[in-house]
């Protein structure tokens, strides 16, 4: 910015050359005009210095109010991220001492106990279907009935052909007695009577293949009715009345669960199958299993197969765990959560897992000390139980405080209000105290 400055004049100008007014340079800082002559370089130096210690002393003074300022300067004891300078609201549990269980958590399959494809034995019509889908049948139940018609036939012929065996059998060895007889007076040759003596042998012989039959053609008759050979859950019925079944075919005509009792797969790590072998070398280990989004108490039941091998694809060992399941709450392919109990801690540091914090460090937790302060405490989880979490000892004591809520606002040294204890503070005020003085 220019503006007009004093009049110079070379004072060897003889008044040829009328003075002319020079530009100046403005400057303007901290309030103050200075006017810097192009034409005296000297001058305009030592305006600028001038310029610069007023601009100095103007930003001392500035920080010098500022500093004095109160309200600029924070409270000594709002150290809390939510800023205010006040207390930080919180809610707090205590750190407690009780037996909590050791447990291997997994996800498992439930499977039908035993499982039955049931197929015809013989080829013939579908008579009759004596049960509806998905009925509880159980074992020794009739389930089908074919045609019994031509087995029936069949069993028939086979008893005739065995009666008319019979009698040629009785009549051969009445032969070879007479032929004996013949021989010993001399009457008959002795081919004669070897060849009677074939005759009854080979009769017998005929009558056992003849009984045979007879027994083949009864069970072939038996198999036209088809029993449930356990009790169980049926399927969908993949054959209907009236078709024609063929012996082993492919397809079932339906398929039988049983789901009392009920089995659980499920797959451990081979890191804890140590453990897992530790505790069942002491007795029976009990098996939890829910459904999943069911709020209800599990589904109790014991260990009854471990594998023979660890997979070496995952690096885990299969288990089944066997339940009753008298409510049927467990149901064949229903992924189950799993829960195994090995043993029980009986003095194990709790506290919610809620106030575990992880951090840069690793996880901590806050602490109240005694002047309603927090303080950060590094700690190690040994496990987690549902809503509780278990710690390594030496992080936190039994009988001390942690925060559950309100971290996010919380520093190491933050003061904190409690919640509960503001809310039954508020509510035992009188009640003129609460509305004001009139």
């Amino acid at each position: 910015m220019w503006s007009a400055g004093s009049e110079e004049q070379d004072p060897a100008d003889t008044g040829k050359n009328k003075a002319r007014p020079r530009p100046v340079k403005q400057d303007t800082y901290a309030g103050k005009i200075a006017f810097i002559s192009r034409s005296e370089p000297r001058m305009g130096f030592i305006r600028s210095v001038s310029i610069a210690a007023a601009a100095a002393a103007v930003t001392l003074g500035a920080l010098g109010c500022t500093a004095e300022d109160p309200a600029a300067a924070p409270a000594a004891g709002g150290r809390g991220r939510g800023g205010g300078g006040g207390t930080v609201p919180v809610t707090t549990a205590p750190v407690v001492n009780k037996p909590m269980p050791i447990e291997i958590s997994i996800i498992g399959t439930a499977e039908a106990f035993s499982n039955v494809a049931i197929r015809s034995q013989i080829t013939g019509q579908l008579e009759k279907v004596n049960f509806t889908e998905g009925d509880e049948v159980q074992q020794g139940q009739v389930l089908f009935t074919l045609d019994r018609r031509p087995l029936e036939l069949a069993l028939r012929e086979s008893q005739a052909n065995l009666e008319r065996d019979e009698a040629r059998a009785e009549n051969a060895v009445l032969m070879n007695r007479r032929y004996e007889d013949l021989a010993k007076r001399g009457i008959a040759t002795r081919e004669q009577v070897d060849t009677s003596r074939a005759d009854m042998s080979a009769l017998a012989a005929t009558v056992s293949a003849d009984k045979a039959a007879v027994e083949n053609a009864t069970v072939q008759l038996d198999y036209a009715t088809i029993k449930a050979p356990i009790s169980g859950r049926t399927g969908a019925l993949m054959v209907h009345e009236g078709n024609l079944v063929r012996a082993n075919d492919q397809t079932p005509l339906v398929t039988i669960n049983q789901v009392m009792p009920i089995s659980v797969s499920f797959a451990i790590p081979e890191s804890r199958f140590s453990d897992l072998k530790r505790y069942m070398a002491v007795g029976s280990l009990r098996v939890t299993a829910t459904p999943p989004n069911d709020d209800g108490p599990g589904a109790v039941g014991r260990i009854a197969f471990v594998d023979n091998a660890v997979d070496e694809n995952t690096g885990t060992i299969r288990i089944k765990g066997t339940f009753p399941n008298t409510d049927r709450r467990l149901w064949p392919g229903q992924f189950v959560n799993v829960v195994v109990t090995l043993t029980t801690d009986p003095k194990a540091i709790v506290v919610p897992s809620v106030a575990v914090q992880t951090g840069q460090q690793g996880t901590y937790v806050f602490t109240v000390k005694s002047d309603q302060t927090v303080e950060m405490r590094p700690v190690t989880v040994e496990r987690a139980t549902g809503a509780e979490t278990v710690l390594a000892v030496g992080g936190v004591q039994p009988g001390e405080t942690v925060v559950t809520d309100g971290h996010l606002r919380l520093v190491p040294g933050s003061r904190i209000s409690v919640k509960g204890d503001n809310q039954q503070a508020e509510q035992a005020k009188p009640q003129d105290d609460r509305r004001g003085a009139p």
